[in-house]
């Protein structure tokens, strides 16, 4: 069983938030804030600011666990929902749940292969990632699968993961992980298709973007 590592914490003090609404809200960004709650363990709601550059830095790890310092008194708290502009992919807002050290919750980590099947063949994720009850202060970053020297109608279930100590699978056993086939022609063709039509969108997006320049 693979070994259990503390997760990265990352500490942050917070301004509270008196204000609210979409006006505020973007008073907030303007100023380099991003609006975020923290909530649980039957807690009132906190509604709090927190250093924008900052947050998008610590988010870069997918469960991201924070300390919040709220006039004086610490939180630990587990990032639960970010939302995002869909255009400028601006943080807009973000869920924080409160945690306690020693307690288990379940997250999603994401899955990331390891290794090379063989020659001629493909590994392809049926899923990217699985669901973990853990400890809250030892959220894996990621769970490695191990694809090295697999063979031609290799599959690998979630069963079949090397979980990090401690950490217990909520995903059903049976759930697909990889498969590991040799493509065929059909199978080659569409992805030379589908690099074709990319190649094709990169080289229209840079053509529209020297005509802009030009202008």
């Amino acid at each position: 069983m693979a070994e259990k590592a503390e997760h990265d914490v990352h500490s942050f003090v917070a301004t509270v938030r008196e204000s609210f609404g979409k006006g505020a809200a973007r008073q907030l960004r303007r100023a380099e804030q991003t609006p975020a709650v923290i909530y649980g363990h039957g807690t009132e709601p906190k509604h709090i600011a927190l250093p924008a550059h900052q947050l998008s830095l610590a988010l870069r790890t997918a469960n991201a666990l924070l300390t919040v310092d709220i006039n004086g008194d610490e939180n630990l708290v587990l990032v639960k929902d970010v939302q995002r502009d869909p255009v400028r992919r601006i943080i807009e807002h973000v869920d924080l749940l409160v945690v306690k050290r020693g307690e288990k919750v379940e997250v999603e980590v994401p899955l990331h292969l390891e290794g090379e099947s063989i020659g001629g063949t493909i590994a392809e994720l049926d899923i990217n990632a699985v669901l973990l009850r853990v400890e809250a202060i030892a959220i894996p970053e990621r769970v490695l699968v191990n694809i090295e020297g697999a063979e031609d109608g290799t599959q690998i279930h979630a069963k079949d993961l090397v979980l990090p100590e401690g950490a217990e699978l909520v995903t059903e056993g049976d759930a697909l992980i990889v498969s590991v086939f040799t493509p065929s022609a059909s199978d080659l063709g569409d992805t030379a298709d589908e690099l074709a039509v990319e190649a094709a969108e990169a080289e229209a997006a840079a053509e529209a973007a020297g005509a802009g320049d030009a202008e």
